[in-house]
């Protein structure tokens, strides 16, 4: 008899007990190579030890006391936030969906206590994934997420991925905000070059207009930065929204902000019953000092530029599938040629205990824990090899 939940999902049939660090246990004790963690979200890896003392210990004080009251484990940490990015200001949430739909309140509400209530209109990008709630669909602009729920949400427009002309003829004079993933994950492991990063930023203090980055997947150190755009100089964001790897795998996001941007956030205007909470933010504390801990970041670039170059040669050797290699750190996407299905080599990798992801533009995407050695990059890519080997044409 099938569960009784409703069909969204379409998991394979594998249970997994239990995880160590790169790699996932199923109740039969087979061991497989957890290369998409989540989706990007258990970064430290899986029962990463500082993480379940930390989750441990909070659960034994206090689970739940909603935003009525103080959680200084969270001041703690939006302190540590504040210090280390752009931002002066910190909304804690549950998930990225709720930092973006905080994010676009937030441009929102600049503009309006600014005596521009006419200025709400957010430009967004094809290929984009903003989230799965109603607003976070609408700024994604899919039509295959907005399809069945209704008319579009009025406020947003949306340009084509990497044309900037186009970006500036969206520009009018109810435009609030520009919305960008720096690399985006379900749109296909797209890294937006950093001379449009800069363009954009140049843009928006054109025409006075707030850069919103959405690093829900390409933050936490990803990248191989703390966030993607600080790899890019002069293009610094005004609003970002963050989650999954920021919280390790328990549930949390944030909007982060600079002063003049949140300015309009008071009293009454936002909220959130479980956002910040005593829970998360003990095991977000450990996440954040485990990524800012010396030498943690370089090891993630020097494992990302390794396993790079292990790509690039798996791609000469497929060349007739593989059309290129993509992403920046360890967010990564192998685009197949037409013809071929990411998700069917990703059932190929996962028949051989090796955990991969699908993503759009025909990509197959990888984002390991940041943990993984270079050991672990080159048994990724030994079974992707195989796997390659015997991706047939998609009939």
């Amino acid at each position: 008899m099938p569960a009784p939940m409703m069909d969204t999902y379409a998991p394979p049939d594998l249970v997994f007990d239990h995880g160590k660090g790169a790699r996932l246990v199923t109740e039969g004790g087979d061991k497989y190579l957890d290369f998409i963690s989540g989706i990007a979200v258990n970064c430290l890896g899986h029962a990463h030890p500082k993480a379940v003392a930390a989750l441990q210990d909070q659960s034994e004080k206090l689970w739940h006391l909603s935003n009525m009251f103080k959680v200084p484990a969270g001041i703690e940490l939006a302190k540590k936030l504040t210090e280390a990015t752009f931002a002066d200001r910190v909304f804690f949430t549950n998930s990225g969906a709720e930092a973006i739909e905080c994010a676009i309140k937030t441009a929102r509400r600049y503009h309006f206590i600014n005596g521009r209530p006419d200025r709400y209109r957010i430009i967004t990008f094809t290929g984009a994934f903003h989230g799965r709630t109603y607003g976070a669909i609408n700024a994604g602009g899919n039509p295959k997420y907005l399809e069945g729920f209704g008319p579009a949400m009025e406020g947003f427009d949306q340009v084509e991925f990497g044309d900037h002309d186009a970006l500036k003829a969206a520009i009018t004079e109810e435009t609030a905000a520009i919305l960008i993933e720096p690399v985006q994950g379900e749109g296909g492991v797209r890294a937006v070059p950093e001379s449009c990063l800069r363009g954009i930023r140049e843009l928006a203090d054109e025409h006075g207009l707030l850069v919103i980055y959405d690093e829900v997947q390409c933050g936490a150190g990803r990248t191989g930065k703390l966030f993607a755009y600080q790899w890019v100089d002069g293009a610094e964001p005004d609003i970002m929204a963050s989650a999954k790897g920021i919280g390790g795998g328990f549930p949390m996001g944030a909007c982060l902000a600079t002063e003049a941007a949140a300015q309009g956030m008071v009293v009454g205007t936002h909220g959130s019953t479980y956002g910040g909470g005593p829970l998360a933010m003990a095991v977000g504390n450990v996440v954040f000092d485990e990524l800012t801990a010396e030498g943690f970041l370089d090891q993630v670039v020097d494992v990302a530029n390794f396993m790079n170059q292990q790509l690039q040669g798996l791609a000469d050797r497929h060349a007739d599938k593989i059309e290129e290699v993509r992403g920046k750190g360890l967010l990564i996407g192998l685009q197949l040629k037409e013809g071929y299905n990411p998700k069917q080599l990703a059932g190929l990798a996962r028949n051989r205990h090796l955990l991969i992801g699908a993503a759009g533009d025909n990509v197959a995407r990888m984002a390991p824990p940041l943990i993984i050695t270079r050991d672990d990059a080159s048994e990724a890519v030994s079974i992707l090899d195989e796997a390659l080997s015997e991706l047939p044409e998609a009939g």
